[in-house]
């Protein structure tokens, strides 16, 4: 009896000790969803919210916003206003005011239209305008010639901002009211030395050109990038937004050239050498139109009407090829004739002893060949030549 006790015993405890086991067990089991509930690791947020970081246009807004050369903030050319008082002590005065650029090109006959529709509503009279090329000391003689003519206001750009500190001193000297196109004589000072600085969204402008071009290509391919190479902080931007556009927005369009141009004249020679070593391209970005009679030449010579152009700033040859279906499929233009009046409205600021903002800026249009005609009226404030609206009939 006592054995048969023993052995109940012994029984009852190995179905306890099993019991034990197998309530624990279970738990085990059960709670591995909480550990296999992974989505808390794997959870596709947590890694792939990256990209949210990493996509560079979110990283700093601020990188895609154009900026002056010295961190300044764009204010639109638009708030440039001047009471009737003001514009009727400044008719009084009699003043005269002057241009100086580097080309005759259509962009700057703009600019000078836009001015002097200001100059005329306030009695300013035009006492010179001129064209140095890059002849660095035909800027300074040209200084010294319109100096004698006693302008009080002149608009300008400074092509090479480190020789234009020494050439426009003289200007600074007679207290002349200096407004800039784009650049600024290295180490001048706002609001002593000059008087305005006014320019196009670069930062959009470059932007823009890569848009059209990948549109164009339907987002992929292989193009060539012809940039300016004078050193200009203008082109620089625009040059640099449009690179940075297409190697951050369009991982399937590959720049595989690349060439600098200081001479607009050898935009051939350079253009005709790309497409020799590399052929497979399909598409080019070009910094100005002022380059474009060499490109346009270089791609007829290799007979390339395959490959998609686009350029900044309207011209009447790119004008007449996109109107023809040729090589060009995009023109980013900005507004030269309210440049010019932006300009002339900070010169006449200084008439009136007052400051404008220190950096302003015009927009952005995008010319294709179905808005080409509209295009041209927009950003130039003119008529298309004839030749290229009888291309339409």
């Amino acid at each position: 009896m006592k054995k048969t006790w023993i052995l109940l015993l012994v029984i009852g405890l190995i179905a306890s000790i099993m019991g034990i086991n197998f309530g624990c067990s279970t738990p085990a089991t059960t709670e591995a969803p909480a550990t296999t509930e992974a989505p808390a690791t794997t959870e596709a947020p947590a890694t792939t919210e990256a990209p949210a970081t990493t996509e560079a246009p979110a990283t700093t807004e601020d990188e895609w916003i154009t900026k002056g050369p010295n961190g300044e903030i764009a204010v639109s050319y638009t708030t440039l206003k001047l009471s009737e008082e003001e514009k009727q002590k400044i008719r009084e005065g009699n003043y005269g005011a002057a241009f100086m650029w580097f080309s005759g090109h259509i962009f700057f006959q703009a600019i000078e239209a836009g001015a002097k529709s200001v100059f005329e509503d306030l009695n300013i009279d035009v006492v010179a305008s001129t064209d140095t090329g890059i002849d660095v000391a035909k800027v300074r003689s040209d200084i010294e010639t319109m100096l004698a003519l006693d302008p009080k206001i002149l608009l300008a750009l400074a092509l090479d901002p480190v020789s234009a500190a020494e050439a426009f001193q003289p200007a600074v000297d007679a207290g002349v009211n200096l407004a800039f196109l784009s650049n600024v004589p290295q180490g001048y000072k706002f609001g002593e030395d000059y008087i305005g600085l006014v320019t196009d969204d670069l930062i959009g402008m470059g932007v823009a050109c890569a848009e059209m071009l990948a549109e164009s290509l339907g987002g992929k391919g292989k193009i060539g990038f012809l940039y300016g190479d004078m050193g200009l902080w203008v082109t620089e931007q625009r040059d640099g937004a449009f690179k940075k556009a297409i190697e951050l927005k369009y991982p399937d369009i590959e720049i595989v050239a690349e060439a600098g141009i200081a001479d607009y004249a050898k935009s051939n020679e350079i253009i005709a050498a790309m497409l020799t070593t590399n052929p497979e391209i399909e598409g080019l970005y070009v910094v100005t139109d002022a380059a474009m009679g060499g490109v346009l030449a270089a791609l007829r010579e290799a007979n390339r009407p395959d490959v998609k152009v686009v350029l900044i700033d309207i011209g009447l040859e790119s004008a007449i090829d996109m109107a023809k279906g040729g090589n060009v499929v995009g023109i980013v233009a900005d507004y030269p004739f309210q440049i010019g009046e932006a300009m002339a409205l900070c010169g006449a600021y200084g008439l009136v002893d007052k400051l404008p903002p220190d950096f302003i800026t015009v927009g952005v249009i995008k010319i294709n060949k179905d808005n080409l005609l509209d295009g041209w009226r927009e950003s130039l404030n003119s008529e298309p030549p004839q030749e290229l609206i009888d291309l339409y009939k």
